[in-house]
């Protein structure tokens, strides 16, 4: 079941008299997840480094921005799709997720599940976790912005990511 729901993005910039102009103004189609079909992926705009240049002329869209960016910063509209699930899996990012619409539940590698509903944000930590969307037929949208983090130190031994 794909999403058929476009994301707008709105992205400013300056012309050459240093005026605030409208740099881009489209709607993006989501993406199939590289690993498996559980979500669609839109990449909203990355940075190549933090703090960002925003001098730096490339459209954050054409940067391959991989599910984190070494040194940078990503934000992305997730849609999991209805009945899916993630792979467990665990980035060295702090990650900001907002629900927009739509149930999602958190699930922790202890089993701990975490129901979360339109309106509320997480703040990911570098812990190893799964989404699932709990609904048989309703999309749950989120908002994503992800910067690199140091891995997370337990007895002065990191914790190493995991991928799908």
């Amino acid at each position: 079941m794909k999403s058929t729901s476009l994301v707008r993005r709105v992205v400013t910039g300056h012309d050459e008299k240093g005026n605030a102009v409208i740099w881009k103004d489209n709607a993006l189609p989501p993406q199939y997840m590289p690993q498996n079909e559980d979500a669609e992926f839109t990449l909203i705009w990355s940075t190549a480094e933090l703090p960002v240049d925003n001098n730096d002329p490339v459209d954050g869209i054409e940067r391959d921005a991989g599910v984190t960016l070494k040194g940078g910063s990503v934000i992305r509209v997730v849609d999991m799709l209805p009945g899916k699930e993630s792979p467990m899996h665990r980035t060295n990012s702090l990650d900001y997720g907002v629900v927009i619409s739509g149930e999602l539940e958190l699930v922790l590698d202890d089993g701990v599940n975490t129901r979360l509903y339109p309106g509320d944000i997480v703040v990911q930590r570098g812990t190893i976790h799964q989404w699932r969307n709990p609904s048989d037929v309703t999309t749950c949208r989120i908002v994503f912005v992800l910067t690199e983090a140091f891995p997370v130190n337990i007895k002065g031994t990191p914790l190493e990511e995991v991928h799908p």
